[in-house]
């Protein structure tokens, strides 16, 4: 079984204790995640399993979307409400358009720091060891695109927002700065991963519904029949890519780890799915528009 899994990931559980799961129940080698959710968020979570792994940092870099709920008034050390209280604002006002005015400031490319409690590493030890210990450090800013940001809902002090951003947004981040801009300080209180790529959360399968299947003895085969949105091919789960069929004669090359000249046509600029005559995918290259470099062999794409 070489799929993508579209889980929906419930709150409570770390991405890896997901992953860890989905790899028991359905009893496979090698299992990844392509993109951290926190523990109290729920949502999307890419879940790649056995060769699927090999597509992990392709997946990565796609858009992400997210709903969040944030409350004005208090700030937490997480900049979340699984934190401790830090700071609160007593009787402040908060206007709808005051509060549209900042987040345009937080939208495009900005600088974000990563909160202290993240899995970002610094000298080898991820922050959130360091921020247990009761030790801060300073952190580097580093560049995200905030592509929108709007408000779903305004019930002060809780309003919602939807946002879409690049990879590696801190979207605790996001809502304690805007809070700080504010004056008034704010933390999530919810916060759902709506998508990913073209990859939607109703489209996703939760753990409880995977384990009743399999439990109801549930061949791989029907299971993937009856969740085709949920389980996808290497191919589907790679729909942005673009495809170029290899003659067989040069297969053996590209498989040995040979660049390979595609001898009719144009090989597209930059990271391509490369397929046999009948399409079935063997491997992800890098082309220049004349030439493949191999850089994914995929042994088996089912």
């Amino acid at each position: 079984m070489n799929v993508l899994l579209l889980l929906n990931k419930s709150t409570g559980i770390t991405s890896q204790q997901a992953v860890t799961k989905v790899k028991k129940l359905l009893k496979v080698k090698k299992a990844g995640h392509a993109g951290t959710l926190d523990p109290m968020a729920k949502g999307l979570l890419l879940v790649c399993i056995n060769e699927a792994t090999k597509i992990s940092p392709f997946l990565t870099e796609l858009q992400k979307e997210y709903v969040f709920k944030a409350k004005f008034g208090v700030s937490t050390d997480t900049y979340d409400a699984d934190g401790k209280v830090v700071r609160v604002v007593e009787d402040f006002k908060l206007e709808r358009e005051q509060v549209e005015s900042v987040i345009e400031e937080f939208t495009g490319e900005i600088m974000q720091i990563p909160p202290m409690y993240s899995a970002v590493k610094v000298g080898g030890k991820p922050l959130h060891e360091l921020a247990r210990k009761g030790v801060e450090i300073e952190r580097k800013p580093k560049k995200v695109i905030i592509h929108s940001i709007k408000i779903e809902s305004f019930e002060p002090p809780f309003v919602t927002f939807r946002v879409v951003c690049s990879k590696g947004t801190y979207v605790r981040s996001l809502c304690h700065d805007i809070g700080e801009k504010l004056g008034i300080g704010a933390h999530v209180g919810e916060l759902t991963r709506t998508r990913i790529g073209e990859f939607r959360l109703e489209e996703s399968i939760e753990l409880e519904e995977l384990n009743s299947l399999l439990s109801n003895n549930l061949e791989t085969s029907d299971l993937r029949f009856q969740f085709q949105k949920s389980i996808l091919s290497i191919d589907r789960a790679l729909y942005f890519l673009p495809s170029v069929k290899m003659q067989d004669s040069l297969i053996p090359r590209f498989l040995n780890g040979n660049t390979v000249k595609i001898p009719s046509g144009i090989v597209p600029a930059g990271w391509v799915k490369v397929k046999d005559n009948s399409g079935k995918i063997i491997g992800i290259g890098y082309g220049n528009g004349v030439v493949i470099k191999p850089e994914r062999i995929i042994w088996e794409e089912v």
